[in-house]
């Protein structure tokens, strides 16, 4: 492809067409060219930024550069340790809580059955009452 056919921001015939295909197949699509088409060369300044600070490692509190004060950054590691392992802990004892609950729902489900069971056979023997009692015969 040569470099004079390659999609660029701007008002040329090929964005607009491809922005009006875009709004007539999904809308979300036509509003998205009208974006690149304002702001692509913005966009692609964003987007470098973006990659830096993700290759730099200084995005989403991982990763920190040293500051060059050797204290704070040995306080600051140490911190960051003991965070880390306190959210490891908590994670433990969630995984705990779950278990805890599924075993009681399993155990709640279990004499739920078992009620259903001696129910189901207490009503083939000719009771038909919760609390096992038969019901009186009618006189003939």
């Amino acid at each position: 492809m040569s470099r004079s056919n390659r999609l660029r921001p701007g008002w040329s015939p090929v964005n607009i067409g491809l922005m009006v295909l875009g709004f007539v197949v999904f809308w979300p699509l036509g509003l998205a060219m009208l974006a690149y088409i304002n702001w692509g060369d913005d966009m692609k300044g964003m987007f470098g930024d973006f990659q830096r600070r993700m290759g730099s490692g200084n995005c989403c509190g991982k990763g920190f550069s040293d500051t060059g004060n050797v204290a704070f950054d040995d306080y600051r590691r140490s911190e960051m340790k003991r965070l880390d392992e306190e959210r490891k802990r908590l994670e433990q004892e969630r995984g705990d809580f779950e278990e805890f609950l599924r075993n009681l729902n399993r155990a709640k489900d279990q004499e739920e059955f078992d009620r259903f069971m001696k129910n189901r056979s207490n009503s083939s023997n000719g009771t038909n009452h919760d609390d096992g009692t038969v019901p009186e015969a009618s006189p003939a």
